[in-house]
């Protein structure tokens, strides 16, 4: 089975920081339905690298579905190969090498209100969220969006206009650390109490993220209301060739035989059941031997994916019947397992019978 990527134009080149740049693309016609996309999605794009041939990096759009433009931005990090690559190189006419939107870090009701945190080149799957829930939703939205200085501000006319066109809706609360230092969990804790009932989503460096985390769970905000976007940079490489990719993943599966997931999986045969954008899937044949991502390609199921390594969250299901290990975890905490979400490409069932959806 070939890997599912795509080549595309770059369309724009934008300059929004001296670090950060957002970068646009055509998608035609043909593939418009291939690359739909809900806010908070990201692209995994392949970066050329004289080293390894390409360095696969997933930039969350910044842009809206209902805008019909499909735009990432990338912010430059010290020693980001990717990201100083984008920022120094790319120009308009250019092709990338792409992978279709993935992730769950989107909203399930966007006419909810929605307290939004944002810390640094975090902003990006976050502006894409209120930018729809302010066109297409119905909810008060409330941004607390962190920096190191005013010049780092990412969007600022932008956040500007929109509070702007939607003054009884939007409010956005801008902390510069060159002038307030670094916001303290206690001081989120005391913002977000004035919107405990609202639906929180978070991405930005890991200490502001714990932070955040940490004050909403000492307001007592239910899980449900509290979402947060975690990457880890891939290792791998999921534009090659994916037979090869398979067969790596299975001589891996047969020499560790499972060890690193801490439990035995099922000998199988094990009966799924599975809901995928609106279509169920019933199957009574999974061996066990293969991941579970495997097992739903090799039935035609269109399942989502992108680093294949247990490293982000295109993959994730949540198990809402039954039981199933992983292989390896570099991005679930503790309350995400608890919580029941699991990653297919490296999930290993426990159980006789499972059921998982995709839909949250």
């Amino acid at each position: 089975m070939a890997v599912e990527s795509y080549v595309l134009k770059v369309a724009e080149v934008i300059e929004e920081t001296n670090d950060a740049k957002s970068v646009a693309f055509e998608v035609p016609d043909d593939l418009q339905e291939r690359f739909a996309y809900t806010p908070g999605q990201f692209l995994t794009v392949a970066v050329p690298s004289d080293q390894t041939g390409l360095a696969a990096r997933c930039y969350s759009l910044s842009s809206s579905p209902h805008s019909g433009r499909h735009q990432i931005t990338v912010k430059r990090t010290a020693d980001g190969y990717a990201s100083n690559w984008i920022c120094d190189n790319l120009k308009a006419g250019d092709t990338m090498r792409l992978l279709p939107p993935s992730g769950i870090f989107t909203p399930k009701d966007i006419n909810a209100d929605l307290l939004l945190w944002g810390g640094g080149s975090g902003i990006t799957p976050v502006i894409s969220i209120a930018r729809t829930a302010l066109e297409k939703g119905s909810g008060k939205v409330v941004l607390f969006y962190a920096n190191r200085d005013e010049t780092s501000v990412i969007f600022a006319a932008e956040l500007r206009e929109l509070v702007a066109e939607h003054p009884d809706r939007f409010t956005v609360v801008h902390w510069l650390e060159s002038v307030q230092g670094l916001p303290t969990q206690e001081g989120l804790k005391q913002f977000a109490t004035y919107f405990a009932d609202y639906t929180s989503f978070c991405c930005g460096p890991a200490p502001f993220m714990k932070a955040v985390a940490t004050a909403l769970k000492e307001l007592e905000i239910p899980r449900d209301r509290r979402h947060q976007e975690k990457f880890v940079s891939l290792g791998g490489n999921p534009f090659g060739d994916v037979e090869e990719v398979l067969a790596a993943q299975k001589i891996l599966a047969e020499a560790d035989d499972g060890e690193e997931a801490g439990e035995a999986a099922f000998a199988g045969p094990v009966s799924i059941e599975v809901e995928l954008d609106g279509n169920h899937y019933a199957f009574d044949d999974w061996d066990g031997k293969q991941v579970l991502l495997e097992f739903l390609e090799s039935k035609g199921v269109d399942a989502p994916f992108s680093c294949r390594e247990g490293n982000c969250s295109s993959c994730a299901c949540i198990v809402l019947d039954g039981d199933i290990s992983m292989k390896h975890n570099d991005v679930l905490d503790a309350e995400d397992l608890a919580d029941g979400i699991r990653l297919t490409c490296q999930a290993l069932p426990l159980t006789e019978t499972l059921k998982i959806s995709y839909n949250g």
